[in-house]
This record gives C-alpha cells, sequence and structure tokens, in this order.
C-alpha cells in the first residue's frame, strides 16, 4: 500500500468507529498494523472534502463533520486492545504513540528490522538463527542486513542447515527475550529453518548480498548451496510460470506497481506478461512503459518484491506451481 491508500484507510478506519475499525485491524499482519497505526496517530483533522472523498471511494456513509476523533491516542489505544488483546496491543501502542521498546519473539514482529537487529546483535549465530525463522521472511531479510557479511553468511548457513527447533530450544529463545513464548512443553517440534527458508530470506536481498551468502556457504557445503538457489525465484523467474499462472498473478497485481516493476524486467518477461493480458491492456501498459520516466532502482525491486510476495502466496495456496532449477520439480 502507497501512502495515499495508507492515508485513506486511516482516514476510513477513523471515520467508522472502533468496533468495526478493531475488526478489520483482526485482519492485518503486524506490519500492516503497525504502518496504518502510525498513519493513524498522525491525524487530527482532515479536510471535509478528502473525508467526501474517501468515502467515496470506499462507497461507505459517514458524518458530516471533518473532526475524526476527539482523541486520537485513545482511539488507536482502544481500537488496537479490541483487535489484538491487551498483550499484543501493549507492544504495538507503546512503539506507535510513546516509541517505547519490546522483547520477545512474539513482540519481535512488531518491530523495525533495525531495532531487532541492535538487539540481537550480541547473540550467538544459532540464537540469532533459531529467532530469524520464526519472522516473516522480509523482516528477516531486513534484520540480516544490520550484521556484517561474516555474521550474516554464518546465521543463514545455520538457517540452512536448521531441521527443527526442540521445545527446550524454545525455552532458551524465551529466556534470552524475556521469556515472552509459553506452553513450550506442550510443544511439538516446530518445521522450521531449511533451505527453503534459507532461500525465501534470500530472495528479499536486493544488490550482491545474496550472491555473496551462497558462495561463502558454498565454500563449506556445495551441494547446501546447489541446493538453496534451486529454490530461490526471483523476479526474472516469473519467465518460468505457464500462462494461468501468470494470469493468476495479474489479477493481484495493480497496473501502476506492476509498470514500475518492469522498468528493469527481462524483454521476453515483458512479451509473456502482455500476451497474458487483453489486447487493450497490454497497448496501454506498452504506452505506460514508454511514457514512464526514470525510476529508482529501489523503487523498482521494492514493487518487484511486492509481486513476489503474492507469487509466493499464490503458490502457498496451491493457486500456481513455482518450477525448481533442482531435481524437486517444485519449490
Amino acid at each position: 500500500m502507497d501512502d495515499n491508500g495508507l492515508m485513506d484507510a486511516a482516514i476510513l478506519l477513523m471515520t467508522l468507529g472502533e468496533d468495526t475499525a478493531s475488526e478489520v485491524f483482526k485482519h492485518l499482519s503486524p506490519k500492516e498494523v503497525q504502518r496504518l497505526g502510525e498513519t493513524m496517530a498522525t491525524v487530527k483533522t482532515t479536510r471535509h472534502d478528502k473525508v467526501g472523498e474517501v468515502l467515496e471511494k470506499f462507497r461507505v456513509e459517514t458524518a458530516d463533520s471533518s473532526m475524526l476523533v476527539g482523541d486520537t491516542d485513545a482511539y488507536i489505544r482502544n481500537v488496537l486492545t479490541r483487535a489484538l488483546g491487551e498483550d499484543k496491543a501493549g507492544l504495538l501502542i507503546d512503539r506507535i504513540l510513546q516509541g517505547g521498546d519490546v522483547s520477545g519473539i512474539e513482540s519481535l514482529k512488531w518491530m523495525d528490522a533495525a531495532s531487532v537487529g541492535e538487539l540481537i546483535r550480541n547473540e550467538h549465530p544459532q540464537i540469532i538463527a533459531s529467532i530469524l525463522v520464526h519472522l516473516e521472511r522480509d523482516h528477516a531479510c531486513g534484520i540480516l542486513q544490520q550484521f556484517n557479511e561474516r555474521t550474516r553468511t554464518d546465521v543463514m548457513l545455520r538457517i540452512a542447515t536448521l531441521d527443527g527447533i526442540q521445545p527446550n530450544a524454545l525455552r532458551e529463545l524465551n529466556d534470552v527475550l524475556s521469556k515472552v513464548l509459553a506452553g513450550g512443553d506442550r510443544l511439538k517440534k516446530a518445521k522450521l529453518g531449511g533451505s527453503k527458508t534459507a532461500a525465501e530470506i534470500l530472495n528479499f536481498m536486493g544488490g550482491s548480498q545474496d550472491v555473496a551468502i551462497v558462495e561463502a556457504i558454498r565454500e563449506s557445503d556445495p551441494d547446501l548451496a546447489q541446493k538453496i538457489l534451486d529454490q530461490m525465484f526471483t523476479f526474472d523467474d516469473l519467465n518460468k510460470l505457464d500462462d494461468k499462472g501468470i494470469q493468476a498473478v495479474l489479477r493481484e497485481v495493480q497496473s501502476d506497481a506492476l509498470v514500475i516493476a518492469l522498468k528493469s524486467a527481462d524483454p521476453d518477461l515483458r512479451e509473456k506478461i502482455f500476451k497474458n493480458m487483453s489486447q487493450r491492456a497490454a497497448e496501454t501498459m506498452r504506452e505506460d512503459l514508454e511514457s514512464k520516466g526514470p525510476v529508482r532502482v529501489s523503487e523498482v525491486e521494492a514493487q518487484q518484491k511486492e509481486i513476489l510476495k503474492i507469487v509466493r502466496r499464490l503458490a502457498d495456496e496451491g493457486q500456481i506451481a513455482l518450477a525448481g532449477g533442482g531435481d524437486d520439480g517444485f519449490v
């Protein structure tokens, strides 16, 4: 969601009331809750015509007043508490409203990568690896980038060779991070880590860092490095999807985001995408690409990563198959 979309969503939720807004928050990820909550915290009042625009866009009704809520902080606190419960809400409310710090594996999901990196920087690489496999892959990648190259490689090697986490190991992690998790005695061995997890984290790593890490792993374990590479999926690998898969992805991607993502795409991939659009949509997309001015590489990579998230979700849901380069056939 871009900045305009975030602001519109914030205004909408602040006109709907706490009960309805809290229901919406229940369906958002930690990252989405944080971004939307931080945006809401900056909004006190807004123009009446802006409120009208948002309401028209979402086709809902609202009062005429342009004053959204009397007490923004109290509104956010109540909404998040209703949506997430006191424990999770407390972690995020402090971060949004007071900038407070939190601890524990579960709470790491609500913290930015730099803060998590600083918190666990001095932990043993095995501990760091065990923590990162619990987090969203792009979040884990951001944290990994806070470390030096040697630590990154060491941690990634441990992630790639991790085949699960025993309950006693989870309890140790809880001790390290203020014992946020509970019920370790009742837990079965968690299916975390492995070459696939390593590949998913590396997929989010820009520049040449992913290549450097894989090559460093290759020096100590060539077979493992190849296994990781076989399970990595890049934006240009969309070319490996069949037409049905491309069409499934296109239904989930906004046109303006696709234009930016295609700025640096392989010509063959562009043509494959155009082929799976209607003739009119393809012509419009070509024109938009030609008329689009220079775009920062970081912006292009960001849009490509967002599309890859959609691809992985569709693959996890069984809607598309990602052809792998190894013997497994699919990843």
